[in-house]
C-alpha cells in the first residue's frame, strides 16, 4: 500500500510545493543552493541579465541577485563591507583597489573584453566624425567621471588622439552618459561599443584604430562571500560555453 500511496501524494500538493521539491532536488544534485548576490559594472546589465537565467536555468537551487553601478563606486562598497559574492569590474584597476584590500579570493578572471564608441543621437544631426570635432566649446558632451572605468578610458582615448579632455557632464556610470544623449541633454558622450548596440534612438562612431581603447573586465569571487560555491560556478560559467555567446552576441569582444 506504500507503495502505491507514496506517488500519489508526490502529485498532489500546489505547483510552489512542487517547485521547492524540484529546486531542492536540483540543488542536491549538483551542490549548489542559495542566494548569490553579484555586483557588476553597468555597462554590464543586459548581458548579466542573460547570463543570470541561464546560470539559474543550469543551477535551479540558486537564486542569483544583481546590482549594477559603476565599477568605482561597486568597489567602494565592497571596501566599506557591502554584503556581496562575486564583483565583475569593467576595469582591472577596482578589481585591484579590492583586491589590495585582501578582499578577492584567488587570482580573477578576464571573461569579456570591450571598446568606446562616441554615441550621438539617431542620425547624427551635428555630423560628429571623431574625437575632434567633440572639444567644439559649442558641443555638449557627456562623459563619465575621471574615476570611473569608462572616463578613464575616454581620457586615454583623448591622449592618444593628441586632446585635452574636454569639459564635460560627470556621470556616475555609463548609462548616465548613454541617458543624457538619449533625453537630448547631451550632444554626444563616449561609451561602449555595446551600451550603442543595446540603445534605442542613438548611433555610434568608431575611434580611429589608433585612438581606440580596449577596455577589459574581470571578476572575483570574494574573500567574504556568503555562497562562495555558486560564486566560484558562476566565475567559471562566465567563461564557459553558454555565456560566452551571450557576450559575444551583445558585442564584447573575448577575453
Amino acid at each position: 500500500m506504500v507503495a502505491v500511496l507514496l506517488p500519489t501524494l508526490a502529485g498532489c500538493g500546489s505547483d510552489d510545493q512542487r517547485e521547492r521539491r524540484h529546486d531542492h532536488l536540483a540543488a542536491t544534485a549538483d551542490g549548489l543552493s542559495g542566494t548569490l548576490t553579484v555586483a557588476a559594472a553597468a555597462s554590464l546589465t543586459d548581458a548579466f541579465g542573460e547570463i543570470e537565467h541561464a546560470f539559474e536555468t543550469a543551477h535551479p537551487g540558486v537564486d542569483v541577485q544583481l546590482t549594477f553601478d559603476g565599477s568605482s563606486k561597486l568597489a567602494t562598497a565592497i571596501i566599506e563591507g557591502a554584503p556581496i559574492d562575486l564583483f565583475a569590474s569593467a576595469d582591472e584597476a577596482n578589481m585591484t583597489k579590492v583586491a589590495d584590500e585582501g578582499l578577492t579570493s584567488g587570482s580573477p578572471s578576464v571573461f569579456a573584453t570591450n571598446v568606446l564608441q562616441i554615441v550621438v543621437p539617431q542620425g547624427n544631426p551635428l555630423g560628429i566624425t571623431g574625437l575632434e570635432d567633440l572639444t567644439d566649446p559649442d558641443l555638449t558632451l557627456s562623459l563619465c567621471g575621471a574615476e570611473v572605468p569608462c572616463g578613464k578610458y575616454a581620457a586615454r582615448a583623448f591622449e592618444a588622439a593628441g586632446l585635452a579632455v574636454p569639459p564635460a557632464g560627470d556621470q556616475e556610470n555609463v548609462k548616465g552618459v548613454l541617458t543624457q544623449v538619449q533625453l537630448g541633454e547631451a550632444d554626444a558622450g563616449i561609451v561602449y561599443l555595446t551600451d550603442v548596440l543595446a540603445a534605442d534612438g542613438v548611433e555610434g562612431i568608431d575611434l580611429a584604430p589608433d585612438e581606440q581603447v580596449v577596455a577589459t573586465y574581470p571578476a572575483s569571487v570574494l574573500a567574504d562571500a556568503s555562497n562562495p560555491e555558486a560564486a566560484a560556478a558562476f566565475l567559471a560559467f562566465l567563461t564557459g560555453d553558454e555565456a560566452q555567446p551571450i557576450l559575444e552576441d551583445l558585442g564584447f569582444g573575448p577575453p
